[in-house]
């Protein structure tokens, strides 16, 4: 299972990256094999302000759709419109070009009380 250390992690099995007031969002490697072969993601929420815990888009697997929940407060400035093409990005590389959203935040502290890789290690153990 790979968990990378550089990045946190929510409970909904979101990671995130941090780069100074720009957060990339994806999911998993763990939530990517759960769901099985990835095959539509929407995100309808670009150029729109969302809390945490609210839904910013879903994921579509041959198995279910869920839905994708915000892990930080802030406006969504970008989709990874290679997504729409090529959804199975997110099963062969989750954490590089399988990354869903981008989003400006206001407060770093949120993605300070995220989980580190080994809480989150320790959640899907």
């Amino acid at each position: 299972m790979n968990i990378p250390q550089d990045l946190r992690y929510t409970k909904e099995h979101e990671w995130v990256r941090l780069d100074g007031d720009t957060a990339t969002i994806g999911i998993t490697d763990y939530a990517q094999g759960e769901l099985g072969d990835i095959v539509f993601i929407e995100v309808e929420t670009v150029d729109e302000e969302v809390a945490v815990e609210e839904v910013f888009g879903s994921i579509e697997a041959v198995k279910t759709v869920s839905d994708l929940f915000s892990p930080l407060s802030g406006v969504v400035t970008e989709f990874n419109e290679a997504l729409e093409d090529t959804p199975e990005a997110v099963n062969n590389d989750p954490y590089g070009t399988g990354w869903i959203i981008k989003m400006k935040i206001a407060d770093t502290a949120e993605f300070e009380a995220l989980m580190t890789a080994e809480a989150y290690a320790a959640l899907i153990s």
